[in-house]
């Protein structure tokens, strides 16, 4: 691996220790701040004072980041492969900066290893007492988190980390890349077909071709297709405790709406446990800039939005587990349900609230399949945003998602086609999003247009597509294809246990009631089905999963919130004899932001 792993625009980072001593890495991207004295007081009131000698080791890659260090004299490097023969440094750090990264506030492994390279001192702060100054001290807390998430973007984007070595045809490789790249973790891609790199690392390991794809990290821990469960616990990403299965609510899935329902039912004191299959943020988490959220008139990505509202459940007492696929639903007694896994796992709560969300439709063309995970992509991210340099990209679709891809990929890429089937952008795309798509010198829409073939047998090389009106076809050459084409729910585990629509969408309210296969339950409570209630008394949807729902990151959010207030309700009906909940974390008025 080269010792230049810098970005565009940011200058190369000297190889060798003696070079980088006296040397510190320039801010250009706003991610490596430089705190004030008062700024360092305060985190000062909760850290201890430690002296460093040249070659002290802070913190080591692979273990988990336990500690938050600010540089008060002396310089720190940040190095890769530190004691081995590929050893490179990626950042220097003087007097005044934070060494850490967005693994750091989630309790993941660190991707890199911070040593002294001079003698000085540095300040020593707990994770735990910093989650609290980022949740608590606006100022503070607002300068570590976006630092953390641009470290998180620039170490993703030198393909630093642990490596995936697969095959571009192999399923399990392309689902391991999807892991990681929707849980933002830094990783490498190294493709069997095409790397020489490959064929070197499997000899040295003696793995064969039916033991991957691999995931290798430090030339120290080997995995052999590993599941994502596997890969997690890896990393260090958040997991339930063995004997934390019962709760007051289970929320399934982590988008918007199931985390704003588990910041405001941990926030009231219900026991609350989130859970999630794939990754925190669901479609949003990969949104590159949501414009239209309300208090955010710059726009905030998918990402930080994600990450900042991980951070309120956990300060409220959430817990959060991944990734679990749930598998049913079933009552357990008169007061709990159970959501069973794939895993095997089970989770008994007094109230289930469903948040699944909904994964974007696949393009159902020929080639398509081959190349997905290689040409062919369903989310625009920095991963794949990084592979589209130097060739123009076609992006499939006319919604929001579409449109904010389109703006994200024409800052990489020469060329961006959006194509478009209908005869206009504002049939499903919002004004402002229309505005900046036309006006972009860098964007083509192409309206009337529909996709007939993927071409290309190892990489995407043409998109052979029609106009649908004229029925003539036009040949555009592209390297990559990204589909934002509708979405469809993550209900199969539910069919024929709650009322779902003619698409697979969760019915809620009065329509759920109308379509409960068992209307005696309403009766038999003397009450109807609430606005959020499934045909399951007890059991709630919201957000993209909820049919009828409004397809935006606000309505999501209002959602999930709002659920609460219901849940609030129906644990009140079911409380114990004498009229209270028996629950100590149960608060008794139905919800505190409500009264």
């Amino acid at each position: 691996m080269s010792g230049d792993q810098s970005l565009p625009g940011e200058e190369p980072v000297p190889e060798k220790a003696d070079e980088a001593a006296f040397w510190e890495t320039p801010d250009i991207y706003g991610a490596y701040p430089r705190l004030t004295e008062d700024q360092t007081a305060r985190l000062a009131e909760h850290g201890q004072r430690r002296t460093m000698a040249p070659n002290d080791v802070l913190i080591r890659e692979g273990e988990r980041c336990e500690t938050f260090f600010v540089v008060l004299s002396g310089t720190v490097a940040v190095v890769e492969d530190y004691g081995t023969p590929e050893e490179h440094v990626l950042r220097v750090h003087g007097p005044g900066r934070f060494i850490g990264e967005l693994g750091l506030l989630h309790g993941q492994v660190a991707f890199y290893t911070a040593v002294a390279r001079e003698p000085g001192e540095v300040l020593v702060v707990s994770v735990d007492r910093l989650r609290h100054l980022v949740t608590q001290d606006a100022t503070v807390g607002d300068i570590v988190l976006r630092a953390c998430l641009c470290r998180r973007a620039l170490l993703v984007g030198q393909g630093a980390g642990f490596r995936i070595i697969g095959s571009r045809y192999s399923p399990d490789t392309r689902r391991l890349r999807e892991f990681a790249v929707r849980n933002r973790l830094p990783h490498r891609w190294i493709d069997l077909e095409t790397d020489e790199e490959a064929e070197e690392l499997l000899r040295r390991f003696g793995v064969g071709p039916a033991e991957i794809p691999l995931v290798i990290w430090r030339d120290t821990t080997l995995l052999r297709n590993p599941s994502n469960a596997e890969l997690a616990r890896l990393i260090g990403l958040p997991s339930l405790p063995a004997g934390n299965r019962h709760g007051d609510v289970l929320i399934v899935g982590s988008g918007p709406a199931g985390l704003a329902a588990a910041v405001y039912a941990a926030s009231e004191g219900l026991r609350t446990t989130v859970v999630e299959t794939m990754a925190t943020g669901g479609q949003a988490g990969t949104s590159s800039r949501i414009e239209n959220l309300l208090g955010f008139p710059s726009g905030i990505s998918g990402a930080e939005l994600t990450e900042r509202a991980v951070l309120q459940a956990d300060k409220f007492g959430a817990r959060i587990s991944l990734p679990l696929e749930a598998t049913g639903l079933h009552p357990k007694d008169e007061d709990h349900y159970v959501v069973a896994f794939a895993d095997g796992s089970e989770i008994a709560a007094r109230a289930v609230v469903l948040a699944m969300g909904a994964r974007y439709r696949r393009l159902q063309v020929p080639g398509i399949e081959r190349l997905e995970g290689t040409g062919v992509h369903y989310s625009a991210t920095v991963y794949e945003a990084q592979q589209c340099r130097t060739d123009p990209v076609a992006v499939v679709g006319g919604g929001n998602s579409a449109g904010q891809a389109v703006l994200f990929l024409a800052e990489y890429a020469p060329k961006v086609h959006l194509l478009v089937r209908g005869a206009s952008l504002d049939a499903n795309m919002s004004r402002y999003l229309v505005d900046q798509v036309e006006r972009h010198p860098r964007v083509e829409v192409m309206l009337h247009t529909e996709v007939t073939e993927a071409i290309g047998h190892d990489v995407l090389e043409e998109l052979d597509v029609v106009d649908n009106r004229t029925g003539g076809h036009r040949r555009l050459a592209v390297r990559s294809l990204f589909i934002f084409t509708g979405a469809e729910p993550h209900t199969e585990w539910l069919a024929g246990i709650i009322a779902l629509d003619s698409r697979g969408f969760v019915l809620t309210g009065p329509q759920a009631q109308e379509a409960c296969a068992h209307p005696e339950v309403w009766h038999g409570r003397g009450r109807s089905c609430m606005t959020l209630e499934t045909s399951l008394p007890g059991v709630f949807a919201v957000g993209d999963v909820r049919s009828g729902s409004v397809k935006r990151v606000a309505s999501a959010v209002g959602e999930g919130a709002m659920s609460i207030h219901f849940v609030h309700r129906y644990l009140g009906r079911t409380a114990a004899p004498g009229g209270t909940d028996s629950s100590p974390h149960t608060r008794p008025k139905e919800s505190a932001w409500l009264a």
